[in-house]
Protein backbone atom coordinates (compact mmCIF):
# COMPACT_ATOMS: atom_id res chain seq x y z
CA UNK A 1 0.00 0.00 0.00
CA UNK A 2 2.86 2.03 1.02
CA UNK A 3 4.84 1.84 -2.28
CA UNK A 4 1.71 2.23 -4.31
CA UNK A 5 1.18 5.46 -2.64
CA UNK A 6 5.11 6.74 -3.73
CA UNK A 7 4.60 5.67 -6.98
CA UNK A 8 1.64 7.66 -7.67
CA UNK A 9 3.35 10.33 -6.42
CA UNK A 10 6.60 10.15 -8.07
CA UNK A 11 4.01 9.91 -11.36
CA UNK A 12 4.73 12.63 -13.66
CA UNK A 13 1.17 13.35 -14.58
CA UNK A 14 0.38 13.77 -10.86
CA UNK A 15 3.47 16.49 -10.39
CA UNK A 16 1.98 18.43 -13.58
CA UNK A 17 -1.53 18.17 -11.76
CA UNK A 18 -0.30 20.04 -8.90
CA UNK A 19 1.97 22.40 -10.40
CA UNK A 20 -0.99 23.38 -12.34
CA UNK A 21 -2.93 23.52 -9.32
CA UNK A 22 0.00 26.08 -7.85
CA UNK A 23 -0.40 28.29 -10.83
CA UNK A 24 -3.88 28.84 -10.94
CA UNK A 25 -4.14 29.54 -7.37
CA UNK A 26 -0.91 32.14 -7.95
CA UNK A 27 -2.89 33.51 -10.42
CA UNK A 28 -5.50 33.86 -8.31
CA UNK A 29 -3.03 35.79 -6.16
CA UNK A 30 -1.92 37.99 -8.29
CA UNK A 31 -5.35 39.10 -9.59
CA UNK A 32 -6.64 39.24 -6.30
CA UNK A 33 -4.98 42.24 -3.92
CA UNK A 34 -3.10 40.50 -1.12
CA UNK A 35 -2.97 41.72 2.56
CA UNK A 36 -4.96 44.75 2.27
CA UNK A 37 -7.49 45.73 4.93
CA UNK A 38 -11.17 44.15 5.31
CA UNK A 39 -12.64 47.86 4.04
CA UNK A 40 -10.70 47.44 0.57
CA UNK A 41 -12.21 44.24 -0.11
CA UNK A 42 -15.64 44.96 0.83
CA UNK A 43 -15.11 48.37 -1.27
CA UNK A 44 -13.96 46.51 -4.59
CA UNK A 45 -15.70 43.22 -4.04
CA UNK A 46 -19.24 44.13 -2.60
CA UNK A 47 -21.86 41.57 -2.04
CA UNK A 48 -24.33 43.55 -4.38
CA UNK A 49 -22.34 43.47 -7.52
CA UNK A 50 -20.16 40.45 -7.50
CA UNK A 51 -16.85 40.37 -9.44
CA UNK A 52 -17.02 38.12 -12.68
CA UNK A 53 -20.86 37.34 -11.14
CA UNK A 54 -19.71 35.20 -8.24
CA UNK A 55 -16.60 37.09 -6.29
CA UNK A 56 -17.51 38.97 -2.98
CA UNK A 57 -15.62 40.10 -0.25
CA UNK A 58 -16.92 37.36 2.08
CA UNK A 59 -15.84 34.60 -0.12
CA UNK A 60 -12.52 36.01 -0.38
CA UNK A 61 -12.07 35.87 3.10
CA UNK A 62 -14.00 33.22 3.89
CA UNK A 63 -11.51 31.07 1.70
CA UNK A 64 -8.42 32.70 2.50
CA UNK A 65 -7.88 34.32 -1.04
CA UNK A 66 -6.81 37.56 0.59
CA UNK A 67 -3.47 35.95 1.62
CA UNK A 68 -3.35 33.12 -0.90
CA UNK A 69 0.42 32.49 -0.42
CA UNK A 70 0.32 31.33 3.30
CA UNK A 71 -2.71 29.71 3.58
CA UNK A 72 -2.27 25.33 4.72
CA UNK A 73 -3.67 24.21 1.53
CA UNK A 74 -0.91 26.39 -0.62
CA UNK A 75 1.60 24.84 1.94
CA UNK A 76 0.13 21.84 1.19
CA UNK A 77 0.30 22.16 -2.72
CA UNK A 78 3.97 22.70 -2.17
CA UNK A 79 4.31 20.06 0.07
CA UNK A 80 3.16 17.58 -2.18
CA UNK A 81 4.84 18.82 -5.27
CA UNK A 82 7.90 18.67 -3.22
CA UNK A 83 7.64 15.26 -2.18
CA UNK A 84 6.49 14.26 -5.78
CA UNK A 85 9.89 15.75 -6.56
CA UNK A 86 11.55 13.96 -4.17
CA UNK A 87 10.12 10.11 -4.79
CA UNK A 88 10.64 10.59 -8.45
CA UNK A 89 14.33 11.58 -8.24
CA UNK A 90 14.47 8.10 -5.74
CA UNK A 91 12.21 5.44 -7.49
CA UNK A 92 12.82 7.10 -11.23
CA UNK A 93 15.93 9.02 -12.05
CA UNK A 94 18.23 7.35 -9.43
CA UNK A 95 17.85 4.35 -10.82
CA UNK A 96 17.84 5.42 -14.39
CA UNK A 97 21.00 7.12 -13.52
CA UNK A 98 22.56 3.84 -12.30
CA UNK A 99 21.76 2.02 -14.79
CA UNK A 100 23.16 3.97 -17.47
CA UNK A 101 26.62 4.03 -15.78
CA UNK A 102 26.73 0.01 -16.16
CA UNK A 103 27.74 -2.28 -18.70
CA UNK A 104 24.62 -2.95 -20.92
CA UNK A 105 26.24 -5.08 -23.39
CA UNK A 106 24.65 -7.14 -26.31
CA UNK A 107 25.34 -10.94 -26.31
CA UNK A 108 23.10 -11.66 -29.37
CA UNK A 109 22.59 -10.18 -32.78
CA UNK A 110 18.81 -9.85 -32.71
CA UNK A 111 19.03 -7.51 -29.66
CA UNK A 112 20.34 -4.54 -33.10
CA UNK A 113 16.92 -4.97 -34.18
CA UNK A 114 15.47 -2.85 -31.42
CA UNK A 115 17.58 0.17 -32.23
CA UNK A 116 16.79 2.61 -34.92
CA UNK A 117 20.17 3.30 -35.63
CA UNK A 118 22.18 0.07 -37.22
CA UNK A 119 23.65 -2.30 -39.44
CA UNK A 120 25.95 -5.31 -40.71
CA UNK A 121 29.59 -4.92 -42.22
CA UNK A 122 31.40 -7.73 -43.63
CA UNK A 123 34.19 -5.66 -44.54
CA UNK A 124 35.74 -3.84 -41.66
CA UNK A 125 38.32 -2.84 -39.27
CA UNK A 126 37.52 -3.75 -36.11
CA UNK A 127 40.25 -1.84 -33.88
CA UNK A 128 40.03 1.28 -36.36
CA UNK A 129 36.28 1.62 -35.55
CA UNK A 130 37.39 1.05 -31.99
CA UNK A 131 39.89 4.41 -33.20
CA UNK A 132 37.36 5.97 -34.31
CA UNK A 133 34.86 5.98 -31.48
CA UNK A 134 37.21 6.08 -28.70
CA UNK A 135 38.62 9.12 -30.43
CA UNK A 136 34.94 10.41 -30.27
CA UNK A 137 35.26 10.83 -26.41
CA UNK A 138 33.33 7.38 -25.93
CA UNK A 139 34.27 4.81 -22.78
CA UNK A 140 34.52 2.00 -24.07
CA UNK A 141 34.10 -1.61 -22.20
CA UNK A 142 35.28 -4.79 -24.20
CA UNK A 143 34.26 -8.54 -23.01
CA UNK A 144 36.09 -10.26 -26.07
CA UNK A 145 34.07 -9.94 -29.40
CA UNK A 146 31.25 -7.97 -27.68
CA UNK A 147 31.71 -4.03 -27.12
CA UNK A 148 30.07 -1.53 -25.54
CA UNK A 149 30.12 2.52 -25.42
CA UNK A 150 28.15 5.66 -24.34
CA UNK A 151 29.34 9.06 -23.83
CA UNK A 152 26.98 12.12 -22.09
CA UNK A 153 26.74 10.37 -19.16
CA UNK A 154 26.95 13.68 -17.25
CA UNK A 155 23.42 14.63 -19.27
CA UNK A 156 21.78 12.06 -17.14
CA UNK A 157 22.17 14.17 -14.30
CA UNK A 158 20.31 16.98 -15.39
CA UNK A 159 16.47 15.55 -14.52
CA UNK A 160 18.04 15.20 -10.66
CA UNK A 161 19.06 18.65 -10.54
CA UNK A 162 16.40 20.03 -11.72
CA UNK A 163 14.41 18.20 -9.32
CA UNK A 164 17.11 19.54 -6.67
CA UNK A 165 16.90 22.89 -8.12
CA UNK A 166 12.95 22.94 -7.97
CA UNK A 167 12.96 21.49 -4.53
CA UNK A 168 15.36 24.39 -3.24
CA UNK A 169 13.36 27.29 -4.70
CA UNK A 170 9.97 25.60 -2.52
CA UNK A 171 11.71 25.60 0.49
CA UNK A 172 13.22 29.23 -0.20
CA UNK A 173 9.67 29.61 -0.84
CA UNK A 174 7.93 28.58 2.26
CA UNK A 175 10.70 29.55 4.45
CA UNK A 176 10.55 33.52 3.28
CA UNK A 177 6.63 33.46 3.48
CA UNK A 178 7.13 31.78 7.34
CA UNK A 179 9.70 34.17 8.74
CA UNK A 180 9.32 36.96 5.98
CA UNK A 181 7.89 40.61 7.04
CA UNK A 182 7.64 44.08 4.64
CA UNK A 183 6.89 47.36 6.37
CA UNK A 184 6.43 50.46 5.52
CA UNK A 185 7.57 53.78 7.18
CA UNK A 186 7.19 57.31 6.19
CA UNK A 187 9.89 59.71 8.44
CA UNK A 188 10.67 63.28 8.37
CA UNK A 189 14.14 64.20 7.44
CA UNK A 190 16.10 63.96 10.71
CA UNK A 191 13.90 61.56 12.59
CA UNK A 192 15.14 58.36 14.55
CA UNK A 193 12.39 55.66 13.50
CA UNK A 194 11.85 51.60 15.00
CA UNK A 195 9.79 49.21 12.51
CA UNK A 196 6.14 49.50 13.24
CA UNK A 197 4.01 49.78 10.36
CA UNK A 198 3.74 46.15 9.42
CA UNK A 199 2.12 45.13 6.02
CA UNK A 200 2.26 41.75 6.34
CA UNK A 201 4.52 38.91 8.56
CA UNK A 202 5.10 35.21 8.19
CA UNK A 203 3.58 33.02 11.21
CA UNK A 204 7.12 32.59 12.61
CA UNK A 205 8.01 36.15 11.72
CA UNK A 206 10.57 37.93 14.36
CA UNK A 207 10.66 41.88 13.69
CA UNK A 208 13.59 43.31 14.72
CA UNK A 209 14.41 45.92 17.47
CA UNK A 210 16.44 48.18 14.81
CA UNK A 211 16.64 51.53 15.74
CA UNK A 212 17.06 54.04 12.02
CA UNK A 213 17.98 57.49 11.42
CA UNK A 214 17.08 59.59 8.66
CA UNK A 215 20.26 61.85 7.86
CA UNK A 216 18.88 63.25 5.01
CA UNK A 217 16.83 63.59 2.44
CA UNK A 218 17.00 64.98 -1.49
CA UNK A 219 15.93 64.78 -5.22
CA UNK A 220 17.48 65.43 -8.35
CA UNK A 221 15.92 66.59 -11.09
CA UNK A 222 16.30 66.73 -15.40
CA UNK A 223 16.76 69.30 -17.09
CA UNK A 224 12.74 69.31 -18.18
CA UNK A 225 12.55 69.24 -14.07
CA UNK A 226 10.97 65.67 -14.16
CA UNK A 227 12.54 63.88 -11.21
CA UNK A 228 15.79 61.70 -11.86
CA UNK A 229 16.29 59.78 -8.33
CA UNK A 230 15.34 60.73 -4.91
CA UNK A 231 17.71 59.57 -2.21
CA UNK A 232 17.71 59.19 1.73
CA UNK A 233 20.86 59.18 3.90
CA UNK A 234 20.16 56.13 6.73
CA UNK A 235 22.54 55.23 9.43
CA UNK A 236 21.90 52.15 11.90
CA UNK A 237 22.24 52.67 15.36
CA UNK A 238 22.86 50.92 18.58
CA UNK A 239 21.17 50.60 21.58
CA UNK A 240 22.76 53.82 23.34
CA UNK A 241 22.45 55.79 19.94
CA UNK A 242 25.84 55.34 18.73
CA UNK A 243 26.22 54.82 14.64
CA UNK A 244 26.86 50.97 13.21
CA UNK A 245 26.41 51.58 9.41
CA UNK A 246 25.59 54.30 7.06
CA UNK A 247 24.41 54.31 3.67
CA UNK A 248 22.70 56.71 0.98
CA UNK A 249 20.04 54.43 -0.64
CA UNK A 250 17.81 55.30 -3.66
CA UNK A 251 15.40 53.77 -5.67
CA UNK A 252 17.08 49.82 -6.02
CA UNK A 253 19.92 50.18 -4.22
CA UNK A 254 18.64 49.24 -0.79
CA UNK A 255 20.51 49.42 2.68
CA UNK A 256 21.04 46.05 4.02
CA UNK A 257 21.57 45.43 7.81
CA UNK A 258 21.62 41.70 9.20
CA UNK A 259 19.47 40.34 6.07
CA UNK A 260 17.11 43.73 6.33
CA UNK A 261 16.32 45.82 3.05
CA UNK A 262 15.69 49.30 3.46
CA UNK A 263 14.10 50.14 0.07
CA UNK A 264 13.89 53.70 -1.07
CA UNK A 265 9.51 54.19 -2.24
CA UNK A 266 8.30 57.03 -2.07
CA UNK A 267 8.76 60.74 -0.69
CA UNK A 268 6.29 63.31 0.95
CA UNK A 269 6.06 66.86 1.84
CA UNK A 270 4.95 68.11 5.54
CA UNK A 271 5.62 71.78 6.26
CA UNK A 272 7.28 75.23 5.62
CA UNK A 273 9.43 76.60 8.65
CA UNK A 274 9.93 80.04 8.96
CA UNK A 275 12.09 82.54 11.11
CA UNK A 276 11.07 85.71 12.65
CA UNK A 277 12.82 88.87 13.49
CA UNK A 278 13.09 87.79 17.23
CA UNK A 279 14.49 84.21 15.95
CA UNK A 280 11.32 82.51 16.76
CA UNK A 281 10.80 79.51 14.30
CA UNK A 282 7.13 79.25 12.71
CA UNK A 283 6.30 75.75 11.14
CA UNK A 284 3.17 75.57 8.67
CA UNK A 285 1.72 72.46 7.54
CA UNK A 286 1.47 71.35 4.51
CA UNK A 287 -1.34 69.19 2.86
CA UNK A 288 -1.74 67.35 -0.73
CA UNK A 289 -4.62 68.65 -2.13
CA UNK A 290 -5.05 66.19 -4.84
CA UNK A 291 -4.61 62.79 -2.37
CA UNK A 292 -1.31 61.53 -4.34
CA UNK A 293 -3.00 62.15 -7.75
CA UNK A 294 -0.21 64.55 -7.80
CA UNK A 295 3.05 65.90 -6.15
CA UNK A 296 1.27 69.44 -4.86
CA UNK A 297 0.92 70.50 -1.58
CA UNK A 298 -0.70 73.80 -0.14
CA UNK A 299 -0.52 75.67 2.86
CA UNK A 300 -2.25 78.70 4.63
CA UNK A 301 0.75 81.57 6.43
CA UNK A 302 -1.10 83.47 8.38
CA UNK A 303 0.13 87.27 9.36
CA UNK A 304 0.79 86.67 12.56
CA UNK A 305 -2.15 88.88 13.53
CA UNK A 306 -5.02 86.88 12.40
CA UNK A 307 -5.29 83.20 11.06
CA UNK A 308 -7.89 84.60 8.64
CA UNK A 309 -5.34 87.09 6.73
CA UNK A 310 -1.99 86.10 5.60
CA UNK A 311 -0.81 84.53 1.99
CA UNK A 312 -1.19 81.26 0.02
CA UNK A 313 2.05 78.98 -0.09
CA UNK A 314 2.19 76.36 -2.88
CA UNK A 315 4.93 73.60 -3.37
CA UNK A 316 5.14 70.84 -5.83
CA UNK A 317 9.31 69.74 -5.38
CA UNK A 318 12.16 69.85 -3.74
CA UNK A 319 13.72 72.44 -5.47
CA UNK A 320 14.14 75.05 -2.44
CA UNK A 321 11.39 77.91 -3.45
CA UNK A 322 7.43 77.82 -2.81
CA UNK A 323 5.04 80.05 -5.13
CA UNK A 324 2.98 82.05 -2.86
CA UNK A 325 -0.72 83.89 -3.81
CA UNK A 326 -2.72 86.27 -2.19
CA UNK A 327 -6.29 85.39 -0.44
CA UNK A 328 -7.96 85.76 -3.85
CA UNK A 329 -5.66 83.49 -5.88
CA UNK A 330 -3.22 86.15 -7.53
CA UNK A 331 0.20 85.10 -8.22
CA UNK A 332 2.58 87.19 -5.78
CA UNK A 333 6.23 85.29 -7.23
CA UNK A 334 8.33 82.51 -5.84
CA UNK A 335 10.64 82.58 -2.45
CA UNK A 336 13.93 81.32 -1.92
CA UNK A 337 15.41 79.68 0.71
CA UNK A 338 16.67 82.19 3.13
CA UNK A 339 14.33 84.81 1.60
CA UNK A 340 12.10 87.10 3.47
CA UNK A 341 8.57 87.26 3.12
CA UNK A 342 6.92 90.82 3.85
CA UNK A 343 4.14 90.59 6.04
CA UNK A 344 3.41 92.80 9.68
CA UNK A 345 6.52 91.21 10.78
CA UNK A 346 8.65 89.54 7.95
CA UNK A 347 9.32 86.03 8.03
CA UNK A 348 12.15 84.17 6.64
CA UNK A 349 11.98 81.23 4.93
CA UNK A 350 14.13 78.64 6.30
CA UNK A 351 13.10 75.04 4.93
CA UNK A 352 11.20 72.61 3.19
CA UNK A 353 10.08 69.47 5.81
CA UNK A 354 9.98 66.40 3.73
CA UNK A 355 9.68 63.23 4.86
CA UNK A 356 11.58 59.97 2.74
CA UNK A 357 9.00 56.97 1.94
CA UNK A 358 10.89 53.63 3.06
CA UNK A 359 9.73 50.16 2.62
CA UNK A 360 11.88 47.65 5.11
CA UNK A 361 11.36 43.89 4.05
CA UNK A 362 13.20 40.84 5.32
CA UNK A 363 13.07 37.53 3.27
CA UNK A 364 15.21 35.10 4.69
CA UNK A 365 14.56 32.32 1.86
CA UNK A 366 15.90 34.66 -1.28
CA UNK A 367 19.47 33.04 -1.17
CA UNK A 368 18.18 29.85 -1.29
CA UNK A 369 15.48 30.49 -4.04
CA UNK A 370 18.68 32.49 -6.21
CA UNK A 371 20.55 29.16 -5.36
CA UNK A 372 18.11 26.71 -6.59
CA UNK A 373 17.70 29.35 -10.01
CA UNK A 374 21.71 28.75 -10.12
CA UNK A 375 21.33 25.02 -10.75
CA UNK A 376 18.51 25.00 -12.65
CA UNK A 377 20.30 27.30 -15.17
CA UNK A 378 23.35 24.86 -14.96
CA UNK A 379 20.96 21.82 -15.35
CA UNK A 380 19.21 23.63 -18.76
CA UNK A 381 22.99 23.51 -19.81
CA UNK A 382 23.68 19.85 -19.26
CA UNK A 383 20.27 18.93 -20.44
CA UNK A 384 22.28 19.95 -23.73
CA UNK A 385 24.77 17.34 -23.68
CA UNK A 386 24.11 14.20 -25.85
CA UNK A 387 23.56 11.20 -24.19
CA UNK A 388 24.63 7.98 -26.88
CA UNK A 389 25.32 4.21 -26.71
CA UNK A 390 26.94 2.29 -29.14
CA UNK A 391 26.57 -1.53 -29.48
CA UNK A 392 29.11 -4.10 -31.48
CA UNK A 393 29.48 -7.59 -32.13
CA UNK A 394 31.38 -9.28 -33.89
CA UNK A 395 30.37 -12.97 -35.20
CA UNK A 396 30.93 -15.33 -38.34
CA UNK A 397 33.59 -12.67 -40.18
CA UNK A 398 30.28 -10.00 -39.40
CA UNK A 399 30.03 -6.77 -37.26
CA UNK A 400 26.29 -5.63 -36.16
CA UNK A 401 27.07 -2.18 -34.69
CA UNK A 402 24.35 0.20 -33.90
CA UNK A 403 23.38 2.93 -31.40
CA UNK A 404 20.63 5.07 -29.95
CA UNK A 405 20.98 8.50 -28.65
CA UNK A 406 18.48 10.75 -26.26
CA UNK A 407 18.68 14.01 -28.22
CA UNK A 408 20.66 15.67 -31.99
CA UNK A 409 19.23 11.99 -34.09
CA UNK A 410 20.45 13.88 -36.93
CA UNK A 411 24.22 14.55 -35.23
CA UNK A 412 24.43 11.02 -34.52
CA UNK A 413 23.66 9.72 -37.29
CA UNK A 414 26.27 11.44 -39.01
CA UNK A 415 28.69 10.49 -36.04
CA UNK A 416 28.00 6.96 -36.14
CA UNK A 417 28.00 6.73 -40.52
CA UNK A 418 31.70 8.24 -40.08
CA UNK A 419 32.64 5.45 -38.03
CA UNK A 420 31.25 2.91 -39.66
CA UNK A 421 32.39 4.32 -43.70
Amino acid sequence: MKQKFFRIVADLRFSILILMLIALFSIIGTVIEQDQSIESYKLNYPLTNPVFGFLTWDQILKFGLDHVYKTWWFFTLIFLFGLSLITCTFLQQLPSLKIARRCQFFRKPGQFYRLKIFTTLTNFSFNKILLQIKNSQYSIFQQKNIVYCYKGLIGRIAPILVHFSMIMILLGTIIGSLFGFKAQEIVPKTENFHIQNIINSGQLSRIPKISTRVNDFWITYTPNRTISQFYSDLSILDAKGNEIKRKTISVNYPLIYENVYYYQTDWNLIGLRFKTMTNEIMEYPLLNILNNQSKVWITWISNGDSLNEGIIGLVDNLEGYCSIYDESGLFLGNIELNEAVNFNQPLTFLEIISSTGLQIKSDPGIPMIYLGFFFLMISTLLSYITYSQIWIIQKNQKLFIGGTTNRAIFNFELEFFKFIK
